[in-house]
């Protein structure tokens, strides 16, 4: 039987073009790979860039998991370079990154003001952005992941800022990037165009992708850069997978390191959980990538810091040996 309830008709929405909305972050904001960047350091720094350097000797996976502010953060060209030489293979991001990345290769800008435009509905209803949604459908249709998809249409786009698209590079190196997503969290699911069953279809196997990765996790890293959600959730699951098929071929998957960048403070030993009653106990970071996960012969690393000043740091921390 049909749903019994009522249902928002989408066809009574107004698309407006991207030209009539003003973004908070424009072209100039994102890094170039020697521009000065805010000051960053931390005794943790070379550890986790050793973590890196060793991971990519052993050819252990090194997966970088994102909240889509590392985008807007401006450091796009430093997560290429990583890619480009290497240090990375796989990203993950959750559906807003995905958004950031096309608008930016799309127009050389991003980020709408949530509190301006929402006042009269227009929040997220742009037409060029809501193209994303007929390509989502396309990856599906051809078995890709959503990232896959997505970044093979952006390198094949001719937009003229692809030289600051994560998912194109990616795309172009044959990096994973895989998009993690939750069905009404993004702008796209506003838009008419929005195939409910084509967005899940794309992102699930693009799991399926992620937990692919994680099984080479054994020697390997993960880092956590501001995802407070998706990231520790999705990497939670992905390895109770991994784990599971290891245990099943005599294989362990638990020589390995976490390293998570937020700007969340953390009280006392980031190595041990806090008691339920403490509201940090919440913050599925530490207990899930700095406790549980590596509880048995895995190393973590907790840094504090803006994205902009963090990221950067850690590359050059990677190339000092």
């Amino acid at each position: 039987m049909p749903s019994r309830y009522p249902q928002f008709d989408r066809s009574r929405l107004r698309v407006l073009p991207l030209a009539q909305r003003a973004n908070d972050l424009q072209l100039e904001h994102w890094l170039q790979l020697n521009d000065a960047t805010p000051e960053f350091s931390h005794p943790l720094l070379p550890a986790v860039a050793g973590e890196i350097r060793c991971a990519k000797e052993r050819g252990s996976a090194r997966i970088l998991m994102m909240g889509a502010h590392l985008l807007r953060a401006g450091v796009n060209r430093h997560i290429i370079d990583l890619m480009e030489r290497g240090f990375l293979t796989h990203i993950a991001m959750n559906g807003a990154g995905v958004i950031h990345d096309y608008e930016l290769a799309r127009i050389g800008a991003t980020t709408e003001s949530v509190a301006r435009y929402v006042r009269d509905g227009k929040f997220g209803l742009w037409t060029e952005t809501g193209e994303l949604n007929d390509w989502i459908r396309q990856a599906a249709a051809e078995q890709q992941g959503l990232g896959e998809g997505v970044g093979a249409r952006l390198q094949a786009s001719g937009f003229p800022h692809l030289d600051l698209s994560v998912l194109a590079a990616a795309y172009r190196l044959g990096v994973p990037v895989t998009s993690h997503v939750g069905i009404g969290y993004d702008i796209l699911h506003q838009h008419p165009n929005c195939d409910g069953a084509a967005l899940g279809d794309a992102s699930y196997r693009d799991f399926l992708i992620f937990t692919k990765a994680v099984e080479n996790l054994e020697g390997g890293v993960v880092l956590s850069f501001g995802s407070a959600i998706m990231g520790p959730e999705v990497y939670l699951k992905a390895l109770a997978m991994a784990r599971n098929i290891a245990a099943q071929e005599n294989r362990n998957i638990r020589d390995f390191a976490t390293a998570v960048f937020d700007i969340v403070p953390i009280r006392g030993d980031y190595h041990k959980e806090l008691d339920k009653t403490d509201p940090g106990y919440y913050f599925r970071p530490h207990k899930t990538m700095l406790v549980r996960t590596v509880a048995e012969g895995g190393r973590s690393y907790y840094l504090c810091g803006n994205h902009r000043a963090t990221f950067p740091a850690l590359r050059d921390a990677i190339d000092v040996r």
